[in-house]
């Protein structure tokens, strides 16, 4: 599998693409397919939140499903997990692209609804799930090192900010056209086109993570008969994945909340698609400048430690943003920016803390279970996007939107009272999360880091 290639710039810009091809459909779902089916398609937004929430129940079994066969499955010719993603990396474009199918638009809302829940989950519980699960597991077979791998989620986190700065710069420039009252309005059929880019963009980005990434680490194959019970039993009770698990509900309450909300608040609130498209950048520059020093900071004061401390700075930036009540477009992209210095740090470590629970859970228990924890994570932050869809969604609904009230004056208003109060309670349930409930601080890390060097050392 390559074990004589030493980890390197290939690796990383590697496991970036990888990220790159994720975010293609998953930016795309978060930040566009609530607004294309709302007021595209004229599906309610409380059936839209109803419908993503229900599917991470889908999820609940497809993930820890997907997370058995990835640690059951026999290595390929490159590897056990990296096979995963030219195997998928076409049938979950194809769904994507199918979620936005415009040419439905006449039909019966009866059939517009079935055709949101079928797709949906056929791409986000299905074949999302087949190549997200093992490209995730993928970190622990690419090196044993810590630095290694706090690299490699540093440049995951670049690669899903790429993503992120094509889709929302791009998109709100292009799939917007103005109504006979000067209105921003979102366009069915330019929609389906741009999902149709994001689609050939994720499978280009999915094949060069394929071909630029190396297996180094032999991860065994587990072959003992599966027990739902002893596995559940045994999560509930591992401490760091149920504070993990739960600090990424927060974040992803907090990061989708924010990326879906600045499809209203732009075009219905402000009336500025281009300073939408400008937060689409500002994301990049962000999180490029917080990746120059991340690494380094949480090495010397742990990784937890820095995550809460940079939930409770996001905290603050939008409660003071809704103190002033904003009116002008610019100064709130300003804000934006400051903010997301607490998501990109997150993000920038998030990754790192998941193989610090792995490391963790082989400590306390002697078994190394990769595919099957790093699922039992991914459902987490499905489950985030969940509680931010069904929030938003619930929300938007209490507030009384809707394709005829888009943009009457107290249905705006309510559109960035929302923007801003939602996360901030989401940052500083995350800080409350990470500092009472995740146990892995800086001095426990690093101890388990250096039993299991001892340990390898033994079997070597």
């Amino acid at each position: 599998m390559g074990e004589n290639k030493p980890f390197g710039i290939k690796d990383k810009l590697g496991y970036m693409f990888g990220d790159f091809g994720n975010d293609f459909t998953f930016i795309l779902s978060s930040m566009i397919l609530m607004k294309f089916y709302s007021d595209v398609m004229g599906v309610s937004v409380g059936i839209i939140g109803f419908m993503m929430m229900a599917a991470r129940f889908v999820d609940a079994f497809t993930d820890v499903a997907m997370g058995q066969i990835v640690d059951r499955s026999r290595p390929g010719k490159k590897g056990k997990f990296i096979e995963w993603i030219r195997r998928m990396c076409g049938p979950v474009a194809v769904a994507s692209f199918l979620m936005y199918a415009s040419w439905f638009q006449n039909m019966s809302m009866g059939f517009k609804i079935f055709w949101m829940f079928f797709t949906y989950l056929l791409w986000g519980s299905v074949f999302y799930t087949s190549i997200n699960i093992p490209y995730g597991s993928m970190v622990s077979a690419v090196s044993a090192e810590s630095k290694d791998r706090a690299q490699l989620s540093n440049w995951r986190t670049i690669g899903s900010a790429l993503a992120g700065t094509v889709i929302g710069v791009l998109l709100p420039l292009v799939i917007y056209y103005q109504d006979e009252n000067g209105n921003s309005v979102l366009s069915g059929e330019k929609t389906m086109i741009a999902a149709l880019f994001c689609s050939i963009g994720a499978v280009v980005c999915y094949l060069l993570c394929y071909v630029l990434m190396t297996e180094r680490v032999k991860v065994e194959r587990k072959t003992e008969k599966f027990n739902l019970g002893n596995l559940l039993a045994g999560l509930v009770k591992n401490k760091a994945l149920v504070g993990i698990v739960v600090a990424s509900i927060c974040m992803l309450l907090v990061q989708l909340t924010v990326s879906t909300m600045t499809t209203y608040v732009f075009p219905n609130y402000f009336g500025n698609t281009t300073a939408q498209a400008a937060t689409g950048l500002v994301g990049l520059v962000v999180t490029l400048g917080c990746a120059a020093f991340t690494v380094r900071l949480s090495q010397r004061f742990g990784r937890k430690e820095l995550a809460v401390v940079s939930s409770l700075f996001g905290a603050a930036v939008f409660a003071v943003a809704y103190v002033l009540q904003v009116t002008n477009a610019w100064v709130f992209v300003v804000i934006y920016a400051v903010s997301y210095i607490g998501i990109a740090v997150f993000n920038l470590i998030c990754w790192a803390m998941i193989t610090d629970v792995i490391d963790d859970t082989e400590v306390q228990t002697g078994e190394r279970s990769d595919g099957t924890i790093y699922a039992v994570y991914s459902f987490a932050r499905k489950l985030g996007q969940a509680a931010s869809s069904g929030v938003t969604g619930v929300l938007l609904t209490a507030i009384g939107y809707s394709q005829a009230t888009a943009f009457e004056p107290q249905v705006t208003k309510g559109i960035y009272n929302l923007t801003c109060l939602v996360p901030a309670i989401g940052f500083v349930l995350l800080a409350v999360v990470l500092f009472f409930l995740y146990p892995l601080d800086r001095k426990r890390v690093e101890e388990n880091s250096r039993m299991l060097s001892e340990k390898h050392e033994v079997i070597k």
